[in-house]
């Protein structure tokens, strides 16, 4: 008399097992990217809930940060590199240095090493001022980059970088993709949890 353990086990030994499919070592790691980089980028990041406005020229972009920074006061708007400062002085968009981040802070504006447009991502490192805490205290997260600095892949990006700081890489470097989020509580999708719920990308 057979065992419900037993037709399992007879099942399992009489099943067709067909040959395991022989891996294709010479075909390419990444998909083509068929369309303009900053195209790519916009439409990668915004499948995971980032924002991105891809700006003709810097009154543009002055433009759409004004928008988006409407309903912000000034005291709560941090911007903490120099460069990034006098593009946003000389058009007139308010911000405050910021020299540590106040607890009170609601939007923080930064800049990046690269724009990967195969996975929509953004390489961050500590070598930009206000580095680590500017990237994931500001419940929003504000970005402005330069055309010249999307790349394809991250392999380009990881190269890039190489190249620019040499023996002297950063001690942090690192992607963001999308705001911060976490799905660990009933597998319901939560953004901000570790970092800025926003993330918004201005590309000039």
């Amino acid at each position: 008399m057979s065992t419900a353990r037993q037709e399992i086990l007879n099942k399992l030994k009489n099943a067709v097992h067909p040959q395991p499919e022989k891996p294709d070592f010479d075909a390419p790691v990444y998909f083509s990217i068929d369309q303009p980089l900053e195209l790519a980028f916009k439409e990668n990041l915004e499948k995971v809930n980032g924002s991105v406005t891809i700006c003709e020229s810097a009154e543009k972009l002055a433009d759409g940060l004004r928008t988006l920074l409407s309903d912000i006061e000034k005291e709560h708007i941090c911007c903490q590199e120099k460069a990034l400062q006098e593009l946003l002085s000389e058009h007139k968009i308010p911000f405050t240095t910021c020299e540590k981040l106040p607890k009170s802070v609601e939007a923080g504006i930064t800049s990046c090493e690269y724009l990967v447009a195969h996975t929509g991502s953004v390489m961050v490192s500590s070598a930009l001022n206000g580095a680590r805490q500017s990237f994931v205290y500001p419940p929003i997260h504000i970005l402005v980059a330069r055309k010249e600095q999307l790349v394809d892949y991250l392999g380009t990006a990881y190269s890039k970088i190489q190249n620019k700081y040499g023996k002297n890489l950063p001690s942090l470097i690192t992607m963001i993709t999308g705001p911060s989020r976490t799905a660990d509580i009933e597998k319901t999708l939560v953004l901000g949890a570790h970092g800025p719920r926003e993330l918004h990308v201005f590309i000039y």
